[in-house]
């Protein structure tokens, strides 16, 4: 996946892969399939730890230059531990991801805002 000057960045992908996402921790995934399902439509950074381990496993969907241009902003994903789920965000990027498509409403179950502060004690 490499950009063309016309067509700019292509939408990426960033999958966690540290103390929690990517482990045993999280039973019944296949990380590296999962991250290679990904590498099939968008270049993949792996990353250490996001620091959302109650989320894990994380992927962030980032915006192409269209995208971009258009408004569109990374998008963080929780949770996204069967394949369905992976699936479902290959579908997204294919389709342009964020800026370009409309996150479909199945994924709507993952999105969440790293940013948002927790109450202390809640999960």
């Amino acid at each position: 996946m490499s950009a063309t000057p016309d067509a700019g960045v292509p939408c990426r992908v960033v999958v966690c892969r540290d103390c929690c996402c990517g482990t045993r921790k999280i039973r019944g995934v296949d990380h590296a399939a999962q991250t290679d399902r990904l590498r099939e439509v968008a270049p993949v950074r792996v990353s250490d730890c996001l620091d959302v381990c109650d989320q894990a496993n994380v992927i962030v969907v980032q915006p192409s230059t269209e995208g971009r241009a258009a408004g569109g902003r990374p998008v963080w994903l929780g949770l996204v531990n069967d394949q369905a789920a992976t699936e479902d965000v290959v579908s997204w990027v294919r389709a342009g991801g964020p800026g370009v498509a409309p996150v479909p409403e199945i994924l709507d179950l993952y999105v969440f805002s790293p940013f948002t502060k927790r109450a202390a004690g809640s999960s």
